[in-house]
């Protein structure tokens, strides 16, 4: 997948987002914007990282995902 491909796909995954999970991801990528290189080695470096987000990316194609307020009401 290409830079203009992954930010689309990235476009397509924030139109989805609740306002709340919003906040979660614009923190999780301030962060990643001020420690890019850091950050993406250090999930790198994580035995069977790449596999695992590949996998859990399919599934959310997929719609094979539960939702947090599933979550939060069953735990």
């Amino acid at each position: 997948m290409n830079t203009l491909e992954l930010r689309e796909q990235i476009q397509e995954y924030v139109e989805q987002l609740s306002p709340e999970k919003l906040l979660v991801a614009v923190d999780f990528l301030a962060y990643l914007a001020t420690r890019e290189d850091d950050a993406t080695q250090e999930l790198l470096e994580i035995v069977g990282f790449k596999e695992n987000f590949d996998h859990a990316r399919e599934n959310v194609t997929q719609g094979k995902v539960i939702a947090v307020d599933q979550l939060k009401r069953k735990y």
